[in-house]
């Protein structure tokens, strides 16, 4: 049987982090490509496609605790592998719809996939794994599945071209098979969950004190994802449409809208080396204030400002991607990471859901002022991360060797 000290973790985390390249590449961020030529083969309008998308999102929510107890039991080996098979049905399901309905259907396929195999479903598997270890690893898959879009929208497109965007479908599908299922296979199986503990010396790490009013606690983690995630969301839909409502050129805005993923890198890499050392709460508020400082500097100076803009709203958005799996960890430890986690990032997947389309209509009536709705979002999620108690030593995430 494999065990987490039987594999390098280095191996792990590069084996999921792939995984975890192809699931995004294949799903979030599939719409933005192949949208337009579904809607334009199946004779629907390119508006209800993306609502399709929204649909998966809130089928990923659903399905995000589920997936998470069945983590918290039988380790994520299992549960990524189905994840990895449903991908695949889904996909292929997408490229062989006929109307809006097996168009629809294959969409919330696809949600089921993603709420158990995007990074909820890896970093669950991590937690189970390594326990308050954890969090370098959760990190390190967050830097190679930062690229999901270099690599995804190119590809995408490249096959679209070629073949199709059914054959993209399919193309896509075939790559969870051959690539995406034999690397979740190959992830070490967990020990049993009596004997899941962190990697660290002192007993007391192994049973951190839960937060004082810990349905609270969860409450405003879940309230502070969900303001970040909409915001996050809703850039990734219409950043360009904004930069251009700030006075930038659309060359200019498309050059500027390209660093969001870099500087995601760039603010990961930040969090893996500078702020490794430090609580997660303080990675979680930092990167809160990183769209509203922005927002406020574009507000302020216009087109001249879009590059700040960019860079900060981009590395807010990589280190809260960590934020995301590592402070539910150092607040409520490994046991039942998996469920809890799945609960605290529902809103979030729902907020998401609604981005585009809510975000959408303030851009339209508010230009650039929308700024002022994404800008209170992460403010009111900041002040949501500071109201949370501070983690107690024992409840710390450890950094590994």
């Amino acid at each position: 049987m494999n065990t987490p000290a039987v594999r390098p973790r280095w191996a792990t985390v590069a084996m999921l982090g792939v995984a975890q390249t192809l699931a995004w590449a294949s799903s979030y961020y599939l719409p933005a490509i192949l949208a337009a030529p579904m809607a334009r083969d199946l004779g629907l309008r390119t508006p209800l496609v993306f609502a399709a998308f929204s649909l998966a999102l809130v089928v990923a929510a659903l399905v995000g605790p589920v997936s998470g107890r069945a983590i918290d039991r039988h380790g994520g080996r299992p549960v990524l592998m189905l994840a990895s098979g449903v991908f695949a049905l889904g996909l292929l399901s997408l490229g062989l719809a006929q109307g809006p309905w097996s168009m629809l259907a294959a969409w919330a396929l696809l949600g089921v996939a993603m709420g158990a195999g995007l990074y909820e479903g890896g970093f669950a598997t991590l937690v189970r794994l390594y326990g308050h270890d954890a969090r370098n690893a959760i990190t390190g898959i967050t830097l190679i599945a930062g690229f999901a879009s270099t690599v995804g929208w190119p590809l995408s497109a490249w096959l679209d071209a070629h073949v199709g965007w059914r054959g993209a479908c399919f193309a896509w599908a075939a790559l969870h098979l051959l690539l995406g299922l034999p690397l979740n296979a190959w992830l070490p199986r967990a020990p049993p969950p009596a004997t899941t503990a962190p990697a660290v010396a002192t007993p007391q790490a192994a049973a951190p004190a839960a937060p004082p009013r810990p349905a609270l606690t969860a409450a405003l983690l879940a309230y502070a994802f969900a303001a970040t995630w909409f915001v996050s969301t809703a850039m990734a839909t219409h950043l360009p449409q904004l930069l251009q409502a700030a006075g930038a050129t659309l060359a200019v805005a498309v050059a500027a809208g390209a660093l969001v993923g870099p500087a995601q890198v760039a603010g990961r890499l930040l969090e893996f080396g500078v702020l490794r050392h430090a609580q997660a709460l303080l990675s979680a508020r930092l990167a809160a204030l990183a769209h509203p400082l922005g927002a406020a500097a574009l507000l302020l100076a216009g087109a001249p400002a879009v590059w700040p803009f960019v860079l900060l709203h981009g590395a807010g958005n990589g280190i809260m991607t960590i934020a995301k799996g590592t402070l539910p960890l150092q607040l409520f430890g490994p046991h039942r990471y998996g469920a809890l986690q799945g609960w605290i990032t529902l809103p979030a997947r729902v907020a998401q859901a609604a981005a585009p389309f809510l975000f959408g209509l303030a851009l339209q009536r508010w230009g650039v002022g929308a700024l002022w709705l994404s800008g209170a979002l992460c403010l009111s999620g900041f002040v949501a991360l500071w109201l949370l108690p501070q983690a107690r030593p024992a409840a710390l995430a450890h950094t590994a060797p």
